[in-house]
């Protein structure tokens, strides 16, 4: 079935496709951790229960994402040995010690205190149970730091030299391994967009509870009011900056993998007094030229130098055989994009239906909230394939090719693995992602006894806040003369 295929092109598509699976759970989780963790300190500094009813609710659904990442990283890193042998031995004096420090630092971390988040907060006290909550959430944040300082190291490679005996990537300078050219930037773009990426979900989530009972919004809970308020106030603030981070992170890419960003922009000629910024068009990379292109004049140019003017390099410039798949990339920084922008949009407009006193009643908004709700996801996985394809055909940049990295496996070997991956994943990660579904399908549950109950209630104790109390004993309902 297989013989005809290349297997070095199989072991990429089964490295894309369990990837990209993985790729989404932690960056829904690592933005999520963090809510996860305001939100439990929003409910011990004032008491009130909105918070903690939606901590209860969204702790759930992040325990399952969590627990299908873990999985899914797990069957990614089989692939380091099975499929990518070469490239683990040339590459691993290098990206080894970092990866197993993401293990010792971060994963280890989270995995530590998951526990007590999940199950302790009746068991070791409010205090720690806090503590536990910001740890899960540092965890991720360093877990992004190590994977996207590895990811980011075969995209700019330094701080090494090459073993002329062996060919094998050795470490002379671990800081600039670390902090390589691109590393700054591609961490601060990825993080931001994990937790644009949980903004939407919660806010998609909570517009749909908002639609349901639009002719009854007595019947919306506070909860649901409270959640759709912080993910519109995170959309407006993270969506300019992100875009700002954007255009940095281009900028680099432009310095140090210009191949990628002639693969972006579609200039596949190029422009001695200024570039267009195409905004359709159909590469043909065969014959070099950007087919029905439409492209504002010299607007390329301006944003990447800065100058109208500017010359810039296409890829008439690079070899045939080092540019990478211009079609895919092309597309693919092309919906990152447009999804980027429509996240502004949705910001914008969520701050003029606060202004306006609308924004739990503008029916309109709600609707494009629930569309919107996947845009996260969308763009994240749109961003890694501009990126990864971009690459190609290496590896690591400029000196290990793709083809000379796989193992020497058959084509048939590679390819059995990949069905059997495509049938266990949509099996597995399919039913945990229904009823991820099903969670979210549920308004958040109203705690009892309400805030108004514990504060008036005659045996609270003096100094204490609602939530000290709630934590320390159980609490029944205020009945009629007390």
């Amino acid at each position: 079935m297989f013989e005809t295929v290349d297997a070095v092109l199989l072991a990429r598509i089964q490295f894309a496709f369990t990837v990209s699976f993985h790729f989404l759970f932690p960056a829904f989780t690592i933005g999520l951790a963090s809510f996860l963790a305001v939100l439990n300190g929003l409910w011990l500094w004032t008491g009130n229960t909105k918070y903690l009813d939606l901590f209860r609710y969204w702790v759930k659904i992040f325990a399952l994402a969590f627990a299908m990442g873990v999985v899914s990283g797990i069957v990614m890193s089989y692939q380091f040995g099975t499929n990518w042998s070469v490239f683990s031995d040339k590459a691993g004096p290098v990206i080894g010690a970092p990866m197993a420090y993401e293990v010792l630092s971060a994963f280890f971390l989270e995995a530590g205190f998951l526990g007590i988040m999940l199950f302790g907060r009746d068991r070791v006290g409010p205090a720690l149970h806090m503590i536990a909550c910001l740890a899960v959430a540092v965890g991720t944040a360093i877990s992004a730091f190590w994977i996207l300082s590895v990811n980011s190291w075969m995209h700019t490679p330094a701080g090494f030299e090459i073993d002329p005996d062996t060919g094998q990537f050795l470490p002379t300078d671990f800081w600039q391994v670390i902090f390589n050219p691109s590393f700054p930037y591609r961490l601060m773009h990825t993080v931001t967009a994990a937790y644009l990426t949980t903004a939407f979900i919660v806010g998609g989530v909570a517009a749909l509870h908002l639609l349901r009972h639009r002719h009854r919004p007595d019947l919306v809970s506070p909860a649901t009011r409270t959640m759709f308020s912080m993910a519109m106030w995170m959309a407006a603030v993270f969506a300019p900056v992100q875009i700002f981070l954007g255009d940095m992170h281009g900028l680099n890419t432009l310095e140090h993998q210009p191949a990628k960003v002639m693969a972006m922009e579609g200039h596949f000629e190029s422009h001695p007094d200024g570039a267009p910024l195409y905004l359709f068009g159909l590469p043909n990379q065969d014959e070099q030229r950007l087919e029905y292109a439409i492209g504002i004049p010299k607007l390329s140019s301006l944003i990447l130098k800065h100058d109208l003017n500017a010359p810039l390099d296409g890829l008439d410039t690079i070899p045939r055989e080092d540019q990478p798949p211009v079609a895919i990339v092309f597309w693919s920084f092309r919906v990152m994009v447009m999804l980027g922008f429509a996240m502004l949009g949705i910001g914008l407009w969520s701050l003029v239906a606060r202004v306006r006193g609308r924004l739990y009643e503008w029916s309109m908004l709600h609707r494009a909230a629930v569309v919107m709700a996947p845009s996260g996801l969308i763009a994240v996985l749109a961003g890694w394939i501009t990126t990864e394809v971009g690459r190609q055909p290496f590896t690591v940049y400029g000196f290990l090719r793709t083809a000379n990295s796989a193992a020497p496996l058959d084509a048939a070997a590679v390819g059995a693995s990949l069905v059997a991956f495509i049938i266990v994943y949509f099996a597995v990660f399919g039913a945990g992602t229904y009823y991820i579904l099903r969670l979210m399908n549920r308004a958040p549950a109203i705690s009892e006894p309400r805030l108004m109950d514990v504060t008036n209630s005659p045996t609270r104790t003096a100094g204490t806040t609602p939530a000290q109390q709630h934590m320390t004993r159980k609490i029944s309902p205020v009945h009629p003369g007390e």
